[in-house]
């Protein structure tokens, strides 16, 4: 190869002015920007960070300028969530229309503020309630995600799905949404653009769930636990089922995210399958690489651990400790999960975006669709069955 060092070293000079080295502008521009990434970074943590300041404000102001009024009662009854996510859209629009919501977008990071939310919500819930809880979340996780999983995967090659894009819907519907699809994707080596569909979809779904859950386990009367186990077997987003199980109260919540957490423990392993798979009968292409088993840990979502560890720590501290000592304790981690949560729900508004879906066209939104549906009546019968006579 020829050495071609010199053609970057310099260039002409005019008159009365130094020769300035090709290599000085490009050295200069690096930091700059990343100068400038992290300015608009700070910039959206600060947005966020005002959002989520609103957000709480209003769950204090609302009730208490309705009271007395035929609203006021409505009032009461909305958490936060419901906020958050209203004011994340809002603001969605406004940096949108302004240009600068996708220079700041590092900003809004909801995995990571949910799962935090989350290990922080472990403090919260009696190691006691876990271990009882066991094993009817994982009677439902293995047979809600194999059902599900092996409808979407049928119904969406009878629509002549690509197999890549079946497999990204397949995981994403029947267990945890876009962490789901992530790993799906990275097993069977998908496309970008097969991702941001799926991924769109999975929010696009998760969000009116948020509302409709809660509403519909109340209006069939259904009990705190099998509102929780239906609303952790069937939202798709973690995020979403911690704000829909926040709107349906504090033994709901524990459940779901129980629920949950159990489905996404099963990640891992559903991330092998689906390597074996592709592998050995998709591609049958010599040279191909076999999965390992280091794949099962590389997709396990570690904040289950986190969740658990916390739960076992926070219970052994409220034996051990005095009430008067160990209840304060335990709100502290409660105030930081619900803000936590706040950043989380303004995030998930703030993130969204209908491009994706634009180009996706009809066949993938008839899948999740249709596959939402049988995800509901699978869960809620699972629910009641494995559920119904779980007490607190």
């Amino acid at each position: 190869m020829t050495d071609k060092s010199h053609l970057t070293s310099s260039v002409p000079a005019t008159a009365g002015e130094t020769a300035t080295p090709v290599g000085a502008a490009t050295t200069g521009a690096a930091p700059a920007s990343r100068r400038s990434n992290a300015l608009w970074t700070a910039t959206g943590a600060a947005v966020l960070l005002g959002l989520a300041a609103v957000v709480h404000w209003l769950t204090i102001w609302v009730p208490e300028a309705t009271q007395g009024t035929g609203f006021g009662r409505v009032a009461k009854s909305i958490e936060f969530p419901v906020y958050a996510i209203l004011i994340g859209f809002g603001a969605n629009a406004l940096l949108s229309a302004l240009g600068v919501r996708k220079q700041m977008s590092s900003a809004f990071r909801t995995e990571f503020l949910i799962k935090t939310g989350l290990v922080l919500l472990g403090a919260s819930v009696n190691f006691a309630v876990i271990a009882r809880a066991a094993l009817p979340a994982v009677a439902q996780a293995v047979l809600l995600i194999g059902v599900v999983f092996l409808f979407t995967w049928w119904f969406a090659g009878l629509l002549g799905l690509d197999d890549r894009l079946r497999a990204l819907l397949s995981s994403a519907v029947s267990i945890c949404g876009v962490s789901a699809a992530v790993a799906a994707a990275g097993a069977v080596q998908a496309k970008k653009e097969q991702l941001a569909y799926t991924a769109s979809l999975v929010i696009v779904f998760a969000v009116p769930m948020i509302f409709f859950l809660p509403w519909a386990a109340n209006l069939l009367g259904l009990t705190p636990a099998v509102t929780g186990a239906w609303i952790g077997g069937n939202i798709d987003t973690t995020a979403a089922v911690t704000a829909a199980g926040t709107m349906a109260g504090e033994q709901p919540l524990q459940i779901a995210t129980i629920v949950k957490v159990t489905q996404n423990a099963l990640l891992g392993v559903v991330a092998v399958l689906l390597s074996m798979y592709f592998t050995f009968k998709v591609e049958r292409q010599a040279g191909n690489s076999r999965p390992k088993l280091v794949t099962l840990w590389h997709s396990f979502p570690k904040f289950v651990l986190g969740f658990l560890i916390a739960s076992v720590v926070a219970t052994i501290f409220s034996a051990v400790v005095d009430p008067v000592v160990a209840k304060p304790a335990i709100g502290v981690a409660d105030d930081l999960r619900t803000w936590f949560l706040t950043l989380a729900f303004v995030s998930i508004g703030l993130e969204f975006s209908f491009g994706s879906l634009k180009e996706a066209g009809w066949k993938p939104v008839a899948v999740f669709a249709v596959a939402t549906v049988v995800n509901l009546a699978v869960g809620l019968l699972l629910a009641t069955v494995l559920w119904g006579g779980f007490t607190f």
